[in-house]
């Protein structure tokens, strides 16, 4: 049975491990930096909501929404990374994670969320490019930046979205 819960400070090398392995299998040719990013999004204090999913007490899949700046000053939360361990993936555990991770977001006041994922992927819970084009980022126009609100009017008047330094 899986079981979706918040992360606790003992899980962090659980996590770190799972998705090194996750995005290795994802980009054999040249592993990202995800395990890293996570780990500096939580020490500089922009880890908003983080989530594991748990199969009989293993951690096999994991959420981080980080908190972004914005112009003008709005709660929006940065979806990413997403990781399920490689054997367990395509059987709805990453979509099970998106979808209880933005339910907390919205529960917890943000009033839009953004990502930078596949464009096959992420439309699924809400999220498109167009809701993305008027605002300003570095990874504006890409069709892998996509925005979606959270709350009635939640990307009404929003220019700027910033991501947490950890990403670079």
């Amino acid at each position: 049975m899986t079981r979706l819960r918040p992360v606790q400070p003992a899980d962090h090398s659980a996590i770190a491990a799972l998705t090194t392995q996750a995005f290795n299998q994802a980009f054999p040719n040249g592993p990202g930096s995800e395990a890293r990013i996570t780990e500096d999004v939580r020490a500089e204090g922009a880890a908003w909501i983080e989530l594991v999913a748990e199969i009989d007490g293993e951690i096999v899949g994991h959420i981080l929404f980080s908190r972004m700046t914005c112009d003008p000053p709005r709660k929006v939360a940065g979806l990413g990374p997403v990781s399920v361990r490689p054997d367990k993936q395509r059987n709805g555990l990453g979509a099970a994670l998106c979808a209880e991770g933005l339910a907390r977001c919205r529960a917890d006041g943000a009033v839009a969320a953004v990502v930078l994922g596949h464009p096959g992927y992420y439309p699924r819970f809400g999220f498109t490019a167009a809701a993305a084009t008027p605002l300003s980022s570095p990874y504006a126009g890409s069709p892998a930046f996509m925005a979606m609100a959270l709350q009635p009017g939640g990307l009404e008047g929003l220019r700027i979205v910033s991501y947490a330094a950890a990403f670079g």
